[in-house]
């Protein structure tokens, strides 16, 4: 790979997104008025402010009109984010911040609240005794149970060597520690030895900047253990930087191109290519990929597909193939914006098409809840259904309508940073991959 090149690109295309916004002048109140639609927009600012009933939050009003512009090209790839969002994502970028050492998922069906997913050794959480399944109830004074995830970490996450105090629920019985904040290392890469001398390394994201060597080293080590096979670990994995997705594929590829980028004029440039390196794996490669697999997770399949270096095993990918150019702004948000397609080194598109693998196997390893609804009852009323083999009671709404949704099976993960935590017997994609290496 021409990591020189890669620089050079993403800086040009930076350069140009400024020289285009310098070519329009931006929207300004004189060029808005020129049209009906921004006359309206300004005169509905103006009507707002001075009829509404109520006070208006002019940053909310103004974000939410930003949202709006940029949701009317109806490409999800393209969008907003507000400050505080954005500085978390920095630091996930970075992948490093000042933390407790856990995992957090949402708490509550519609996506709100936080429970405690993982808890990591060598942190504060660990060490008072934070277990997984642990619910957020306050931090500091500030109440999170319905909060955003985003603002239940925005809390949590500080400067390392500070404090926080934390009221966590555990069987519905809350307590509260203090914890220090440590340097947190976000680890994207797991891996472990499958019986037989067969490697496995699961890359969770692309959207870390350490990934790239964190994956060089899983690598070394498997060559160092002189495994037999090696089976990567695609699923789930939603994507991040096409900069780590290109080093992925190099560690296996020796010459030829990775990805091309092309754009709305159709000019098509190749993104990466491979270069042959000492640190090279060249053994049997088996790629793992499911519906949850997208961006830089279907460059990286794709190439290795297309290149006949790996069998693709699993699931039809989700079909993100595009790039966006991220674009700060000045209220300290961040715009993403969809600028370029990515094709696969034999020329597919990836784009709303996915990959389809080499071998089609089911992902098995999460099944469907039970859920159900109901009705016809008193509103208040309490019903108790065997569920399972076990008794489930739900209480009916005002309106006597009663729902269930058990819980979704979490996977198992090592409280081990980097070690991998895997089921040959439960899981149909990986157990075949292991099978076609054997």
């Amino acid at each position: 790979m021409n990591a020189k090149r890669l620089t050079v690109t993403l800086a040009a295309l930076g350069a140009t997104a400024a020289v285009a916004y310098a070519q329009m002048g931006g929207y300004t109140q004189a060029n808005l008025s020129s049209t009906a639609e921004g006359r309206t927009f300004l005169q509905l600012l103006s009507d707002l402010n001075r009829l509404y009933l109520y006070p208006v939050d002019q940053k909310k009003v103004l974000r939410g009109a930003i949202t709006g512009a940029l949701g009317s090209l109806d490409d999800e790839f393209t969008y907003y984010s507000e400050p505080e969002d954005n500085a978390i994502d920095a630091a996930n970028l970075q992948g490093e911040f000042g933390g407790i050492g856990v995992q957090l998922v949402a708490a509550n069906p519609d996506g709100s609240g936080g429970k405690v997913d993982n808890v990591y050794k060598g942190y504060s959480a660990a060490e008072n005794g934070v277990q997984i399944g642990d619910q957020f109830l306050k931090i500091g004074e500030t109440d999170v149970t319905t909060a955003k995830l985003n603002e239940i970490v925005r809390l949590v996450r500080g400067e390392k060597g500070s404090s926080v105090a934390v009221t966590f629920a555990r069987e519905g019985k809350p307590y509260t520690v203090k914890l220090e904040r440590r340097q947190v290392t976000i680890v994207s890469v797991e891996s472990t030895v499958l019986p037989g001398n067969v490697g496995y390394i699961a890359l969770n994201t692309f959207y870390n900047e350490k990934v790239s060597e964190q994956f060089s080293a899983a690598v070394a080590d498997m060559k160092k253990k002189n495994v037999k096979g090696l089976i990567l670990d695609l699923r789930d994995n939603g994507g991040g930087l096409l900069n780590a997705g290109v080093e992925v594929v190099d560690q296996f590829l020796q010459s030829g191109p990775i990805v091309s980028l092309r754009d709305r004029s159709k000019a098509t440039e190749v993104f990466g290519t491979a270069r042959r390196q000492t640190t090279d794996y060249t053994g049997k490669l088996m790629v793992l990929v499911n519906k949850n697999s997208a961006s830089a997770s279907e460059v990286v399949s794709g190439a290795l597909q297309d290149t006949k270096k790996a069998t693709i095993v699993g699931e039809q990918t989700f079909g993100k193939g595009v790039a966006q150019i991220p674009v700060t702004l000045p209220d300290g948000g961040k715009a993403a914006i969809v600028n370029s397609e990515w094709l696969t080194p034999n020329g597919r598109q990836i784009h709303k098409k996915g990959i389809t693998p080499d071998v089609v196997v089911k992902d098995t390893r999460f099944t469907t809840p039970v859920n159900f609804t109901g009705s016809g009852v008193k509103p208040g009323e309490k019903i108790t259904l065997t569920v399972e083999g076990k008794p489930v009671t739900v209480t009916a709404d005002k309106d006597g309508k009663f729902t269930y949704t058990g819980e979704i099976k979490r996977p198992t993960r090592s409280a081990q940073q980097g070690e991998a935590v895997v089921d040959l017997q439960t899981d149909a994609i990986l157990k075949k991959a292991y099978d076609l290496l054997k």
